[in-house]
């Protein structure tokens, strides 16, 4: 089958290719992706090349195709798997295979390691250890975008199952936030603060405080107006936001109960003197959760080890999340218990994807939201009113209808109008 990808050649050697696909084995599985989230994972492993640990070191002659954060559906089931999957189901990936038997043994991953399979592609071809991994995951929500936000839900969702607490007189902990506790999600504004927020006001283990700052105000008008006080308390949790700029330490850990500090705190950016915050703002057998991922890695921060010793803080880190996580964001979504929609700030055609890649860096807002087949440009969905044709006026309609949020109505309507690659 012939297709175009974005495959990587070499460090900052991205090209959109034309490629034939060959047939597929009795092991492997054809499909058609339809979206793609762009990630910066994405842009560490294209600026890195083989450096980077899940890249092969063959990609000049044999390049891999790019993007792991991708929904689309299924076209042909090899014989292996005819009673398991079938032609036309929507699907997502957990694309942490964890199998030493891959092309970089067990860091291999689809959108670093593979040559046939990556989200900034047409088509695809699913190789056995997904599914033998059961990593290829069915997907019932009415939007293929909801699908390709299940993988960074999924590290959302991951962080809070990682926390972890002691219990008195004994060395098992336990796993997962304190539920009725006391949590704070510091520059938790951001796209993967406002997954947190949605989430931890609507799963099933739920504190009974959660204080989320920030220190653009835009962002956190915004993350407000998407999940609301008045929400959150009708979930059981007393919602604060609040922006860093004017609340000192101190006042913050005075809002935790008896002003004692919070259970569990989460640092969303990689900013040493919010690291150093976040560890003042720990109570007794408080749990710092470091979600964001630096690129330095000398990166370090100062912690307080007296308070490690006496009052059993500690830290832990998260990088991804798992197949058991990508299943729970899969059904939430489906449900409509949650909505990530916010998360997406702008869209664009598989043209638009080395660009966006190489720059992602620098190009404001959250989510790149990818749609494989179209050719169209990266447009912010605060620009679609500015872009010119009817096109852009219909979506700049519908996604403002929708409290400006991408929606699977819009997904709809660019699907059926949206000038094809």
């Amino acid at each position: 089958m012939k297709t175009k990808a974005i495959r990587l050649h070499g460090e900052r050697d991205l090209r959109l290719d034309d490629l034939d696909l060959p047939a597929i084995q009795p092991d492997e599985i054809l499909a058609e992706i339809v979206s793609d989230s762009i990630c910066m994972s994405s842009y560490k492993a294209s600026t890195q090349g083989t450096k980077h640990k899940r890249i092969p070191n063959a990609i000049a002659n044999e390049p891999i195709m790019i993007g792991h954060e991708f929904c689309g559906k299924i076209l042909e089931v090899g014989t292996a798997w005819k009673d398991q999957f079938t032609p036309g189901e929507k699907f997502s990936i957990q694309p942490a295979l964890n199998d030493p038997t891959g092309p970089v043994g067990i860091l291999s991953a689809p959108g670093y390691s593979y040559p046939h399979i990556g989200g900034d592609a047409q088509h695809v071809i699913i190789p056995a250890e997904v599914m033998k991994n059961n990593c290829l995951l069915p997907f019932k929500g009415d939007a293929y975008y909801l699908g390709s936000l299940a993988e960074p839900l999924s590290c959302v969702i991951g962080a809070f199952h990682a926390n972890y607490h002691t219990t008195p007189g004994s060395y098992e902990h336990k796993m997962g936030i304190v539920e009725g506790g006391s949590l704070a999600l510091l520059g938790g504004v951001g796209p993967m603060g406002l997954g947190a927020i949605d989430y931890i006001i609507h799963c099933d283990r739920r504190p009974s405080q959660v204080i989320v700052t920030g220190i653009d105000q835009k962002l956190i008008d915004r993350a407000a107006a998407l999940y609301t006080i008045e929400d959150a308390a009708n979930h059981g949790v007393e919602l604060h936001y609040i922006n860093s700029l004017n609340v000192s330490t101190p006042e913050l850990k005075a809002l935790s109960p008896e002003g004692h500090g919070f259970d569990d705190v989460f640092v969303y950016a990689p900013v040493a003197p919010l690291l150093e915050q976040a560890d003042q703002l720990l109570g007794f057998d408080g749990c710092l959760n470091f979600f964001a991922g630096p690129t330095d890695p000398q990166f370090s921060a100062a912690f307080n080890f007296y308070n490690v010793h006496y009052a059993a803080t500690h830290v832990v880190g998260t990088s991804g999340g798992n197949t058991h996580d990508m299943i729970e964001s899969l059904e939430l979504m489906a449900s409509g218990r949650v909505n990530p929609s916010g998360l997406i700030t702008h869209i664009g055609g598989l043209n638009a994807v080395i660009n966006t890649t190489l720059n992602l860096p620098d190009i404001p807002g959250g989510k790149k939201l990818i749609y494989t087949h179209f050719d169209f440009p990266l447009v912010a969905l605060t620009e679609l009113a500015n872009q010119p044709g009817e096109f852009y006026r219909e979506l700049d309609r519908i996604v403002t209808a929708h409290q400006g949020l991408w929606s699977p109505e819009a997904e709809k309507f660019l699907l059926e109008h949206a000038p094809r690659l």
